[in-house]
């Protein structure tokens, strides 16, 4: 398994790296992508980036938002959404879609609409709540973790990398992007993990 941190702003070398590593996992073969994150926003564009890129991923997609304390927020959301497994540790929240401009004033109704739809496709795509992807544009609607598991935002709460790894082990998934689905089990419980650090593979 692949593993990656993101910490702060997504941004494009953000989406450069997430985007990099996984091109590595699908080239060499990974049992997952495995993005462990903590983020409070940052640019649509790399959003929108990072989120394509996942949806038609070739190996299953996996982001955990930890350590506790941690968040996914505004572009966080968008791409934890996204994975094929979403996870959370406890004490964590995911959320507070809404764009604002480069000032941090809240952006146009024409905007807004336009990453309300973003949201709720990758929501309806990776069968997750459509309500709270809407909310969280619209209202700025944030969830703790227990309560994104229980609403259908993210798959599970999992305490450790360790215990997400055991819990997701045996799960299927859908990679692919359309035309080239395929269903892929995941083998995680005792999988070598390898870190993918930042200009590692450039």
């Amino acid at each position: 398994m692949l593993d990656t941190r993101v910490d702060g702003t997504i941004t494009p070398v953000t989406a450069d790296h997430l985007e990099e590593g996984l091109r590595v996992a699908e080239r060499e073969g990974y049992a997952a992508y495995l993005i462990e994150m903590d983020t409070p926003g940052g640019l649509l564009q790399s959003t929108r980036e990072i989120v394509q890129e996942f949806l038609a991923a070739e190996v299953p997609v996996v982001v955990y938002v930890t350590p506790s304390g941690a968040r996914a927020a505004s572009a966080g959301a968008y791409i934890t959404m996204s994975a094929h497994v979403a996870a959370m540790a406890p004490g964590t929240h995911v959320g507070a879609g809404t764009p604002v401009t480069g000032q941090g004033d809240k952006a146009s109704e024409k905007v807004i609409n336009d990453s309300a739809a973003f949201a709720v496709s990758i929501a309806e795509q990776r069968d997750r709540s459509a309500d709270f992807a809407r909310d969280m544009v619209r209202e700025g609607t944030s969830v703790s973790d227990s309560q994104a598991v229980r609403t259908d935002v993210v798959d599970l709460m999992a305490p450790s990398r360790g215990a997400l790894l055991d819990e997701v082990d045996g799960r299927t998934v859908v990679v692919g992007g359309p035309g080239g689905e395929r269903e892929v089990v995941l083998r995680t419980a005792d999988a070598r993990v390898e870190t993918h650090d930042l200009g590692v593979f450039r």
